[in-house]
Protein backbone atom coordinates (compact mmCIF):
# COMPACT_ATOMS: atom_id res chain seq x y z
CA UNK A 1 0.00 0.00 0.00
CA UNK A 2 1.18 3.53 -0.79
CA UNK A 3 2.49 5.17 2.38
CA UNK A 4 1.50 8.83 2.16
CA UNK A 5 0.52 11.14 5.00
CA UNK A 6 -1.13 13.78 2.82
CA UNK A 7 -3.80 13.26 0.23
CA UNK A 8 -2.96 12.27 -3.33
CA UNK A 9 -6.47 11.27 -4.45
CA UNK A 10 -9.51 13.41 -5.19
CA UNK A 11 -13.01 12.38 -6.14
CA UNK A 12 -15.44 14.12 -8.46
CA UNK A 13 -19.05 13.34 -9.15
CA UNK A 14 -22.08 14.85 -10.86
CA UNK A 15 -25.43 13.56 -12.08
CA UNK A 16 -26.30 13.05 -15.74
CA UNK A 17 -27.55 16.34 -17.15
CA UNK A 18 -30.33 17.23 -19.57
CA UNK A 19 -30.10 20.94 -20.37
CA UNK A 20 -31.92 23.42 -22.58
CA UNK A 21 -35.22 25.15 -23.30
CA UNK A 22 -37.98 22.53 -23.30
CA UNK A 23 -36.04 19.96 -21.27
CA UNK A 24 -38.70 19.95 -18.52
CA UNK A 25 -41.24 18.57 -20.97
CA UNK A 26 -39.29 15.31 -21.17
CA UNK A 27 -39.29 14.46 -17.46
CA UNK A 28 -42.02 11.84 -17.80
CA UNK A 29 -40.00 9.90 -20.36
CA UNK A 30 -36.81 10.23 -18.30
CA UNK A 31 -38.45 8.99 -15.10
CA UNK A 32 -40.14 6.06 -16.84
CA UNK A 33 -36.75 4.95 -18.19
CA UNK A 34 -35.60 4.43 -14.60
CA UNK A 35 -38.11 1.61 -14.30
CA UNK A 36 -40.09 3.27 -11.51
CA UNK A 37 -43.87 3.15 -11.29
CA UNK A 38 -44.79 5.50 -8.44
CA UNK A 39 -43.15 8.82 -7.59
CA UNK A 40 -43.65 11.78 -5.29
CA UNK A 41 -43.39 15.20 -6.93
CA UNK A 42 -42.19 17.83 -4.45
CA UNK A 43 -42.63 21.56 -5.01
CA UNK A 44 -43.64 24.75 -3.19
CA UNK A 45 -46.80 26.88 -3.37
CA UNK A 46 -45.31 29.51 -5.68
CA UNK A 47 -44.04 26.99 -8.21
CA UNK A 48 -47.26 24.97 -7.94
CA UNK A 49 -49.19 28.10 -8.91
CA UNK A 50 -47.24 28.34 -12.18
CA UNK A 51 -48.64 25.00 -13.32
CA UNK A 52 -45.22 23.49 -13.96
CA UNK A 53 -45.52 20.63 -11.43
CA UNK A 54 -48.98 19.76 -12.79
CA UNK A 55 -47.56 19.72 -16.31
CA UNK A 56 -44.78 17.41 -15.20
CA UNK A 57 -47.37 15.25 -13.42
CA UNK A 58 -49.34 14.87 -16.63
CA UNK A 59 -46.14 13.90 -18.45
CA UNK A 60 -45.48 11.27 -15.78
CA UNK A 61 -49.00 9.93 -16.14
CA UNK A 62 -48.68 9.79 -19.92
CA UNK A 63 -45.47 7.78 -19.47
CA UNK A 64 -47.25 5.24 -17.26
CA UNK A 65 -45.89 6.54 -13.93
CA UNK A 66 -48.30 7.05 -11.04
CA UNK A 67 -47.59 10.13 -8.91
CA UNK A 68 -48.61 12.14 -5.88
CA UNK A 69 -47.75 15.78 -5.17
CA UNK A 70 -46.38 17.48 -2.05
CA UNK A 71 -46.63 21.24 -2.69
CA UNK A 72 -45.77 22.72 0.71
CA UNK A 73 -41.96 22.77 0.63
CA UNK A 74 -40.63 25.61 2.77
CA UNK A 75 -38.53 28.46 1.39
CA UNK A 76 -35.19 28.20 3.26
CA UNK A 77 -36.11 24.80 4.80
CA UNK A 78 -35.89 24.18 8.52
CA UNK A 79 -35.54 21.06 10.58
CA UNK A 80 -39.26 21.37 11.38
CA UNK A 81 -40.34 21.86 7.76
CA UNK A 82 -38.28 18.87 6.61
CA UNK A 83 -39.70 16.61 9.31
CA UNK A 84 -43.20 17.79 8.34
CA UNK A 85 -42.53 17.09 4.66
CA UNK A 86 -41.25 13.60 5.47
CA UNK A 87 -44.33 12.90 7.58
CA UNK A 88 -46.73 13.98 4.81
CA UNK A 89 -44.72 11.98 2.28
CA UNK A 90 -45.18 8.88 4.44
CA UNK A 91 -48.93 9.52 4.58
CA UNK A 92 -49.12 9.97 0.81
CA UNK A 93 -47.12 6.79 0.27
CA UNK A 94 -49.42 4.70 2.43
CA UNK A 95 -48.59 1.01 2.28
CA UNK A 96 -46.84 1.31 -1.07
CA UNK A 97 -43.53 3.17 -0.97
CA UNK A 98 -42.59 5.67 -3.64
CA UNK A 99 -40.01 4.33 -6.09
CA UNK A 100 -38.48 7.74 -6.74
CA UNK A 101 -38.81 11.47 -6.08
CA UNK A 102 -39.05 14.42 -8.49
CA UNK A 103 -38.17 17.83 -7.01
CA UNK A 104 -39.49 20.79 -9.02
CA UNK A 105 -38.33 24.13 -7.63
CA UNK A 106 -35.38 26.07 -6.32
CA UNK A 107 -32.68 24.82 -4.01
CA UNK A 108 -35.09 24.76 -1.07
CA UNK A 109 -37.38 22.31 -2.87
CA UNK A 110 -34.54 20.14 -4.11
CA UNK A 111 -33.03 20.04 -0.63
CA UNK A 112 -36.45 19.10 0.75
CA UNK A 113 -36.52 16.25 -1.75
CA UNK A 114 -33.11 15.07 -0.56
CA UNK A 115 -34.20 15.11 3.08
CA UNK A 116 -37.53 13.37 2.43
CA UNK A 117 -35.74 10.72 0.38
CA UNK A 118 -33.18 10.18 3.14
CA UNK A 119 -35.71 9.92 5.96
CA UNK A 120 -38.11 7.72 4.01
CA UNK A 121 -35.39 5.19 3.18
CA UNK A 122 -33.07 5.32 6.21
CA UNK A 123 -35.46 6.32 8.98
CA UNK A 124 -34.26 7.87 12.22
CA UNK A 125 -34.34 11.55 13.10
CA UNK A 126 -33.11 14.34 10.86
CA UNK A 127 -30.41 15.36 13.36
CA UNK A 128 -28.86 11.89 13.04
CA UNK A 129 -27.59 12.97 9.63
CA UNK A 130 -26.83 16.69 10.12
CA UNK A 131 -23.11 17.42 9.98
CA UNK A 132 -21.09 17.44 13.20
CA UNK A 133 -20.84 19.20 15.62
CA UNK A 134 -24.44 20.38 15.13
CA UNK A 135 -25.79 16.87 14.49
CA UNK A 136 -24.51 13.32 14.62
CA UNK A 137 -23.12 13.27 11.07
CA UNK A 138 -24.21 9.68 10.40
CA UNK A 139 -24.14 8.20 6.91
CA UNK A 140 -27.46 7.03 5.39
CA UNK A 141 -28.38 3.58 6.68
CA UNK A 142 -29.75 2.52 3.28
CA UNK A 143 -29.23 3.78 -0.26
CA UNK A 144 -31.74 6.56 -1.07
CA UNK A 145 -34.25 6.17 -3.92
CA UNK A 146 -33.64 7.95 -7.24
CA UNK A 147 -34.15 11.73 -7.05
CA UNK A 148 -34.70 13.72 -10.25
CA UNK A 149 -34.13 17.47 -9.85
CA UNK A 150 -35.84 20.11 -12.00
CA UNK A 151 -34.45 23.47 -10.81
CA UNK A 152 -36.56 26.58 -11.32
CA UNK A 153 -33.97 29.13 -10.14
CA UNK A 154 -30.41 29.77 -11.20
CA UNK A 155 -28.61 29.62 -7.90
CA UNK A 156 -27.97 26.78 -5.52
CA UNK A 157 -26.80 24.18 -8.02
CA UNK A 158 -28.49 21.68 -5.70
CA UNK A 159 -29.34 19.61 -8.76
CA UNK A 160 -25.60 18.81 -9.00
CA UNK A 161 -24.64 18.40 -5.36
CA UNK A 162 -24.78 15.83 -2.53
CA UNK A 163 -25.69 18.50 0.05
CA UNK A 164 -28.93 19.47 1.80
CA UNK A 165 -28.95 22.77 3.74
CA UNK A 166 -31.40 23.62 6.53
CA UNK A 167 -32.08 25.98 9.43
CA UNK A 168 -31.92 24.36 12.86
CA UNK A 169 -34.54 26.50 14.57
CA UNK A 170 -33.74 25.56 18.16
CA UNK A 171 -30.08 26.46 17.71
CA UNK A 172 -30.68 29.49 15.47
CA UNK A 173 -28.10 28.28 12.98
CA UNK A 174 -27.96 26.76 9.52
CA UNK A 175 -26.20 23.49 8.88
CA UNK A 176 -26.28 20.74 6.32
CA UNK A 177 -26.42 17.08 5.50
CA UNK A 178 -23.72 15.89 3.14
CA UNK A 179 -23.28 12.47 1.59
CA UNK A 180 -22.49 11.36 -1.99
CA UNK A 181 -25.63 9.23 -2.14
CA UNK A 182 -27.84 12.34 -1.79
CA UNK A 183 -26.82 13.62 -5.23
CA UNK A 184 -29.73 13.50 -7.72
CA UNK A 185 -29.57 10.78 -10.35
CA UNK A 186 -30.61 13.23 -13.07
CA UNK A 187 -30.65 17.02 -13.38
CA UNK A 188 -33.20 18.41 -15.84
CA UNK A 189 -32.35 22.07 -16.37
CA UNK A 190 -34.74 24.17 -18.45
CA UNK A 191 -34.01 27.94 -18.67
CA UNK A 192 -37.58 28.65 -19.82
CA UNK A 193 -38.90 28.03 -16.30
CA UNK A 194 -36.87 30.98 -14.93
CA UNK A 195 -38.23 33.68 -17.25
CA UNK A 196 -40.88 34.81 -14.76
CA UNK A 197 -38.57 35.01 -11.72
CA UNK A 198 -38.60 38.44 -10.03
CA UNK A 199 -35.42 40.49 -10.26
CA UNK A 200 -34.73 40.25 -6.53
CA UNK A 201 -34.96 36.45 -6.57
CA UNK A 202 -32.74 36.30 -9.65
CA UNK A 203 -30.18 38.53 -7.94
CA UNK A 204 -30.11 36.61 -4.65
CA UNK A 205 -29.99 33.22 -6.36
CA UNK A 206 -27.24 34.37 -8.66
CA UNK A 207 -25.02 35.53 -5.81
CA UNK A 208 -25.12 31.97 -4.53
CA UNK A 209 -23.64 30.90 -7.88
CA UNK A 210 -20.92 33.53 -7.54
CA UNK A 211 -19.95 32.44 -4.03
CA UNK A 212 -20.08 28.74 -4.92
CA UNK A 213 -17.67 29.30 -7.77
CA UNK A 214 -15.33 31.62 -5.87
CA UNK A 215 -15.23 29.53 -2.71
CA UNK A 216 -14.60 26.25 -4.48
CA UNK A 217 -11.94 27.91 -6.66
CA UNK A 218 -10.12 29.32 -3.61
CA UNK A 219 -10.69 26.30 -1.33
CA UNK A 220 -7.84 24.33 0.20
CA UNK A 221 -6.17 22.22 -2.41
CA UNK A 222 -7.00 18.54 -2.06
CA UNK A 223 -3.31 17.65 -1.55
CA UNK A 224 -3.16 19.70 1.69
CA UNK A 225 -5.56 17.45 3.60
CA UNK A 226 -4.50 14.47 5.65
CA UNK A 227 -4.87 11.29 3.67
CA UNK A 228 -8.25 9.54 3.71
CA UNK A 229 -8.89 5.86 3.49
CA UNK A 230 -11.36 4.47 0.97
CA UNK A 231 -14.15 4.37 3.54
CA UNK A 232 -13.58 7.86 5.00
CA UNK A 233 -13.65 9.96 1.83
CA UNK A 234 -15.95 12.98 1.99
CA UNK A 235 -18.00 14.90 -0.56
CA UNK A 236 -16.01 18.12 -0.03
CA UNK A 237 -12.42 17.12 -0.82
CA UNK A 238 -10.82 20.45 -1.76
CA UNK A 239 -9.96 22.35 -4.91
CA UNK A 240 -8.89 20.04 -7.72
CA UNK A 241 -8.32 20.30 -11.47
CA UNK A 242 -11.83 19.17 -12.41
CA UNK A 243 -13.74 21.40 -9.99
CA UNK A 244 -11.50 24.33 -10.99
CA UNK A 245 -12.58 23.97 -14.60
CA UNK A 246 -16.28 24.16 -13.78
CA UNK A 247 -15.81 27.06 -11.35
CA UNK A 248 -13.89 29.10 -13.91
CA UNK A 249 -16.52 28.53 -16.57
CA UNK A 250 -19.29 29.50 -14.13
CA UNK A 251 -17.55 32.81 -13.40
CA UNK A 252 -17.19 33.54 -17.13
CA UNK A 253 -20.91 33.00 -17.65
CA UNK A 254 -21.78 35.15 -14.63
CA UNK A 255 -19.61 38.00 -15.88
CA UNK A 256 -21.32 37.87 -19.27
CA UNK A 257 -24.95 37.54 -18.24
CA UNK A 258 -25.75 38.05 -14.54
CA UNK A 259 -26.52 41.76 -14.66
CA UNK A 260 -28.67 41.34 -17.76
CA UNK A 261 -30.59 38.39 -16.27
CA UNK A 262 -31.54 40.62 -13.32
CA UNK A 263 -32.24 43.83 -15.23
CA UNK A 264 -33.75 42.32 -18.42
CA UNK A 265 -35.36 39.16 -17.09
CA UNK A 266 -36.95 38.20 -20.41
CA UNK A 267 -33.56 37.68 -22.08
CA UNK A 268 -33.52 33.92 -22.66
CA UNK A 269 -29.82 33.90 -23.56
CA UNK A 270 -28.93 35.53 -20.24
CA UNK A 271 -31.25 33.18 -18.36
CA UNK A 272 -29.67 30.21 -20.13
CA UNK A 273 -26.17 31.38 -19.19
CA UNK A 274 -27.18 31.71 -15.54
CA UNK A 275 -28.82 28.29 -15.38
CA UNK A 276 -25.68 26.81 -16.90
CA UNK A 277 -23.52 28.78 -14.46
CA UNK A 278 -25.54 27.45 -11.51
CA UNK A 279 -25.12 23.86 -12.68
CA UNK A 280 -21.42 24.32 -13.44
CA UNK A 281 -20.77 25.97 -10.07
CA UNK A 282 -22.59 23.06 -8.44
CA UNK A 283 -20.26 20.67 -10.24
CA UNK A 284 -17.38 22.66 -8.75
CA UNK A 285 -18.37 23.25 -5.16
CA UNK A 286 -20.28 19.99 -4.85
CA UNK A 287 -16.89 18.30 -4.94
CA UNK A 288 -14.33 20.90 -3.83
CA UNK A 289 -16.47 22.48 -1.11
CA UNK A 290 -17.26 25.99 0.09
CA UNK A 291 -15.73 27.81 3.01
CA UNK A 292 -15.81 31.17 4.84
CA UNK A 293 -18.68 33.06 3.17
CA UNK A 294 -20.98 30.07 3.60
CA UNK A 295 -19.83 29.43 7.18
CA UNK A 296 -20.59 33.07 8.02
CA UNK A 297 -23.88 32.99 6.11
CA UNK A 298 -25.41 30.24 8.20
CA UNK A 299 -25.64 32.22 11.47
CA UNK A 300 -26.75 35.33 9.55
CA UNK A 301 -29.70 33.37 8.19
CA UNK A 302 -30.29 31.43 11.38
CA UNK A 303 -30.31 34.47 13.69
CA UNK A 304 -32.41 36.80 11.54
CA UNK A 305 -34.95 38.76 13.54
CA UNK A 306 -37.18 41.01 11.43
CA UNK A 307 -35.67 41.33 7.95
CA UNK A 308 -38.01 40.47 5.09
CA UNK A 309 -36.42 40.77 1.66
CA UNK A 310 -38.09 42.81 -1.04
CA UNK A 311 -39.28 40.72 -3.98
CA UNK A 312 -39.78 37.54 -1.93
CA UNK A 313 -43.19 36.26 -0.91
CA UNK A 314 -42.05 35.54 2.65
CA UNK A 315 -44.47 35.22 5.56
CA UNK A 316 -41.61 35.16 8.06
CA UNK A 317 -38.31 36.88 8.70
CA UNK A 318 -35.58 35.48 6.45
CA UNK A 319 -32.33 36.31 4.70
CA UNK A 320 -32.31 34.56 1.32
CA UNK A 321 -29.35 32.22 1.11
CA UNK A 322 -27.75 34.02 -1.83
CA UNK A 323 -27.87 37.31 0.05
CA UNK A 324 -26.48 35.85 3.26
CA UNK A 325 -23.47 34.24 1.57
CA UNK A 326 -22.57 37.41 -0.34
CA UNK A 327 -22.60 39.82 2.60
CA UNK A 328 -19.29 38.66 4.11
CA UNK A 329 -17.66 37.53 0.86
CA UNK A 330 -15.61 40.70 0.18
CA UNK A 331 -14.03 40.61 3.66
CA UNK A 332 -13.61 36.83 3.56
CA UNK A 333 -11.60 36.97 0.34
CA UNK A 334 -9.41 39.75 1.72
CA UNK A 335 -8.62 37.31 4.55
CA UNK A 336 -7.83 34.37 2.25
CA UNK A 337 -5.93 36.40 -0.38
CA UNK A 338 -2.41 35.74 1.05
CA UNK A 339 -2.84 31.97 0.65
CA UNK A 340 -2.82 32.20 -3.16
CA UNK A 341 -2.74 35.73 -4.61
CA UNK A 342 -2.57 34.52 -8.20
CA UNK A 343 -5.73 32.44 -7.84
CA UNK A 344 -7.63 35.33 -6.21
CA UNK A 345 -6.50 37.67 -8.98
CA UNK A 346 -7.57 35.17 -11.63
CA UNK A 347 -10.99 34.90 -9.96
CA UNK A 348 -11.30 38.70 -9.88
CA UNK A 349 -10.48 38.92 -13.57
CA UNK A 350 -13.04 36.26 -14.47
CA UNK A 351 -15.78 37.84 -12.35
CA UNK A 352 -15.16 41.35 -13.65
CA UNK A 353 -14.87 40.25 -17.26
CA UNK A 354 -11.26 41.43 -17.30
CA UNK A 355 -12.16 45.03 -16.47
CA UNK A 356 -9.19 47.31 -15.81
CA UNK A 357 -8.64 48.41 -12.21
CA UNK A 358 -6.20 50.47 -10.18
CA UNK A 359 -7.09 48.69 -6.96
CA UNK A 360 -4.40 47.04 -4.86
CA UNK A 361 -4.15 43.31 -5.60
CA UNK A 362 -5.82 42.30 -2.30
CA UNK A 363 -8.81 44.54 -3.16
CA UNK A 364 -9.47 43.36 -6.70
CA UNK A 365 -11.75 40.44 -5.89
CA UNK A 366 -13.65 42.39 -3.18
CA UNK A 367 -13.95 45.29 -5.65
CA UNK A 368 -15.42 43.04 -8.36
CA UNK A 369 -17.87 41.52 -5.87
CA UNK A 370 -19.02 44.88 -4.50
CA UNK A 371 -19.51 46.35 -7.97
CA UNK A 372 -21.71 43.38 -8.91
CA UNK A 373 -23.67 43.47 -5.65
CA UNK A 374 -24.42 47.16 -6.03
CA UNK A 375 -25.52 46.79 -9.63
CA UNK A 376 -28.07 44.06 -8.89
CA UNK A 377 -29.47 45.41 -5.62
CA UNK A 378 -27.95 43.14 -2.97
CA UNK A 379 -28.06 44.62 0.59
CA UNK A 380 -24.97 46.66 1.42
CA UNK A 381 -23.86 44.57 4.36
CA UNK A 382 -24.77 42.62 7.47
CA UNK A 383 -26.23 45.76 9.08
CA UNK A 384 -28.71 46.09 6.22
CA UNK A 385 -30.37 42.79 7.19
CA UNK A 386 -30.79 43.79 10.83
CA UNK A 387 -27.55 43.07 12.69
CA UNK A 388 -25.33 45.41 14.70
CA UNK A 389 -21.84 45.24 16.17
CA UNK A 390 -23.43 43.86 19.34
CA UNK A 391 -24.30 40.69 17.39
CA UNK A 392 -20.75 39.92 16.26
CA UNK A 393 -19.98 37.57 19.13
CA UNK A 394 -23.08 35.45 18.50
CA UNK A 395 -22.44 35.43 14.75
CA UNK A 396 -18.89 34.21 15.35
CA UNK A 397 -20.17 31.48 17.65
CA UNK A 398 -22.55 30.33 14.93
CA UNK A 399 -19.85 30.35 12.27
CA UNK A 400 -17.51 28.31 14.45
CA UNK A 401 -20.10 25.52 14.44
CA UNK A 402 -19.59 25.10 10.69
CA UNK A 403 -16.42 23.04 10.99
CA UNK A 404 -17.19 21.06 7.82
CA UNK A 405 -16.94 24.35 5.90
CA UNK A 406 -14.17 26.01 7.90
CA UNK A 407 -11.95 22.97 7.31
CA UNK A 408 -12.10 23.73 3.58
CA UNK A 409 -10.88 27.31 4.03
CA UNK A 410 -7.39 27.87 2.65
CA UNK A 411 -6.62 29.91 5.78
CA UNK A 412 -7.90 28.66 9.12
CA UNK A 413 -9.72 31.45 10.97
CA UNK A 414 -9.55 31.97 14.70
CA UNK A 415 -12.55 33.49 16.49
CA UNK A 416 -10.96 36.94 16.29
CA UNK A 417 -10.49 36.55 12.53
CA UNK A 418 -14.18 35.75 12.08
CA UNK A 419 -15.06 38.71 14.29
CA UNK A 420 -12.99 40.91 12.01
CA UNK A 421 -14.77 39.56 8.92
CA UNK A 422 -18.21 40.22 10.42
CA UNK A 423 -17.22 43.69 11.65
CA UNK A 424 -15.80 44.64 8.25
CA UNK A 425 -18.96 43.34 6.57
CA UNK A 426 -21.45 45.49 8.47
CA UNK A 427 -21.23 47.92 5.53
CA UNK A 428 -19.47 46.93 2.31
CA UNK A 429 -20.10 50.35 0.75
Amino acid sequence: MTDLRTESVFTWGAPPLKFGPGAADEVGYDVARLGVRRVLVLTDPRIAATGLPARIGEALKAAGVDYAVYDRAHSEPTDESLRAAAAVAAELAGETEFDAFVAVGGGSVIDTGKAVNLLSTSGGDLMDYVNKPVGEGLAPRKPPKPLIAVPTTAGTGSESTPVCVLDILGLKVKSGISHPSLRPVLAVVDPLVTLSLPAAVTAASGMDIVCHALESYTARHYTTFLRHTADTRVAYNGANPVSDTWSEKALELVARSFRRAVLVGTDLNARTDMMMAATFAGMGFGNAGVHLPHACAYPIAGMVREYRPAGFDADHAMVPHGQSVSLTAPAAFRFTFPTDPDRHLRAASLLSGGAATDAAPVERLPEALIALMRDIGIPSGVAAVGFTSDDVGALVEGALKQQRLLSVSPRTPAAEDLAGIFAASMENW
